[in-house]
């Protein structure tokens, strides 16, 4: 079967394209660690590799005859939440599974199910009965340590400190636990109301690594495997704007090269090379189909905690001061904002054509009867935009405040209303792309708008619009915006230019706050836009 590019659980190299597991971390300072006698922590967003890794560092170890190495799964234990008992059952049945399949030896597994009554030190005794028990120092992979919660993980991490001091020769010599976080993040509710910090009852972590993103040479070296397998080829143009729109986000990586090279039909011909164009492509299927990995990112939105931090990256406002730096470093476990360059921002540029949709896509099937494509198109094919601002006008006059009050994301309301009612006409026919992020002041969107059969490979209409929300005097803001939206015309070879600015002071009429007014400025046209 032809190899291909793996967008589900583990790769195996026999299926799928891969890159070697160990050119991904520190393999120096990670062997060094386990056999230092270390405890430590390996964690990274969802679907980077993690559980590949783990499985790959315990086949390895065990290969050298050094150690007994194991990797077990604890998700399942989730289900039991504040249930120690049932939590522990779970964990010991899991164990016992592993060391079936992973170490073929029957009597390692019947140890884990003699602990027929599970409680609040079985894990502690059954890995000790295993350490006692074997010939070489054992080194045990915990994977999912976070989907655990309140009491069932407080046990947990507890039951490993207390062994801690008996390793190796009474408790494993190694361990790394696995996540999406850091345990230091963890903030663990118990049943009794007390919340309890993941460092205070783990307290033996000697280390926290990262399992980082693909590099640029890395998701070459990935195509390549492809280009070696099939004989098709990419396009110079592709791996840079592959690197803009994934910053090497590994299932992003890999669903982007899948959905171009494997769905697309006019690619099933491997003679055919893979262009710009049919990346495009593949970026906004994929982003309109929403697939597991989008989705999981879109429920984390609604976490006050995120929001906390989401809220003034989307309005391009500052960062309150209130909000603290456990809610900023969450947003960045989850994958959702890195930081490059001391700069806090959205991870890559499909998350940042995800978070606005995500936001708005409830708002936009609602939209049905207020924004439709055909009202706005004239007949030469291209978008009348005084004729769909004016209607935004009015429809936001109208109705933003019953609108924006079905928001959570209220403080952003205004430009993502905007946005909502701006890919509802597109949707289908053109792309917006965004530009925002904390300390901008504005919401930068540039819109293309195919003119011919061709599509985007033919003529475009291109369109770019700055929204500002006025902190200041209008005056003031309107000057500020013109050099903005000029610089970014020009930037994006604009046709057309459209400033809008929001005035949220509720106690300015609407009479004021509504106008429309033509400028020039640095040779370029822009028409202002009040709301």
């Amino acid at each position: 079967m032809e190899r291909f590019f793996n967008t589900a659980g583990p790769n195996q190299p026999a299926l799928h394209y891969t890159l070697p597991p160990l050119e991904r971390v520190d393999w120096a300072e990670l062997s060094w660690l386990i056999d230092a006698q270390r405890y430590f922590v390996l964690h990274a967003p969802r679907q980077t590799g993690k559980t590949g890794l783990l499985l790959h560092l315990a086949q390895q170890l065990n290969e050298t005859g050094r150690y007994r190495a194991l990797y077990v799964n604890i998700e399942a234990a989730q289900a039991a939440r504040n249930d120690v008992g049932a939590a522990m059952g779970t964990i010991l049945s899991t164990l016992a599974r592993s060391v079936a399949l992973q170490w073929h030896s029957p009597q390692w597994a019947s140890a884990a199910f003699d602990s027929t009554s599970p409680n609040a030190d079985s894990l502690t005794t059954l890995l000790q009965r295993w350490s006692l028990a074997s010939d070489k120092p054992l080194v045990l992979f915990i994977d999912e340590v976070d989907a655990l919660v309140g009491d069932a993980l407080v046990s947990l991490l507890r039951q490993i400190r207390a062994g801690y001091a008996q390793r190796p020769m009474a408790f494993p010599h190694s361990m790394v636990l696995c996540g999406v976080r850091d345990v230091r993040d963890y903030r663990i509710h118990r049943s009794d109301g007390e919340v309890i910090t993941g460092g205070s009852a783990f307290n033996i972590k000697s280390e926290s690594i990262r399992l980082g993103d693909f590099t640029q040479a890395q998701m070459a070296a990935l195509l390549a495997q492809h280009t070696e397998t099939t004989g098709q080829t990419f396009d110079d143009s592709v791996l840079p704007e592959l690197w803009e729109d994934t910053r090497g986000q590994p299932w992003l990586v890999n669903a982007l090269a899948f959905e171009a090279c494997f769905r697309l039909p006019a690619l099933r011909d491997r003679s055919c090379p893979v262009t710009l164009e049919h990346l495009r492509q593949a970026r906004e299927r994929l982003i309109l189909r929403c697939d597991t990995h989008l989705d999981q990112l879109a429920d984390k939105l609604r976490e006050p905690r995120v929001r906390s931090v989401i809220e003034p990256v989307l309005q391009g406002e500052d960062l309150p001061t209130d909000v603290g730096d456990d809610n900023r470093q969450y947003c960045i476990d989850l994958g959702l904002l890195a930081r490059r360059d001391g700069a806090l921002l959205v991870a890559n540029r499909i998350y940042r054509e995800v978070l606005p949709r995500t936001l708005t896509s409830v708002l936009q099937d609602s939209l049905q009867g207020h924004a439709e494509p055909r009202w706005y198109v004239r007949a030469n094919g291209r978008l009348d935009m005084v004729a769909l601002l004016t209607a935004f006008q009015q429809f936001f006059r109208e109705h933003s405040e019953s609108w924006l009050d079905r928001y959570s994301y209220k403080e952003a309301g205004p430009q993502l209303l905007l946005q909502a009612f701006l890919q509802r006409v597109v949707n289908g026919g053109g792309r917006i792309a965004r530009e925002y992020g904390l300390g901008m002041g504005r919401t930068d969107l540039f819109l293309q708008w195919p003119l011919t059969p061709q599509g985007f490979v033919g003529p475009l209409q291109r369109v770019v619009l700055e929204l500002k929300v006025l902190h200041s005097t209008r005056q003031y803001t309107l000057e500020q915006g013109m050099a903005q939206i000029v610089r970014y015309g020009d930037q994006c070879g604009a046709d057309e230019a459209h400033l809008l600015l929001f005035d949220r002071n509720p106690h300015v009429p609407w009479e004021q706050k509504l106008y429309r007014s033509e400028h020039h400025h640095a040779g370029r046209a822009v028409m202002a836009w009040g709301m």
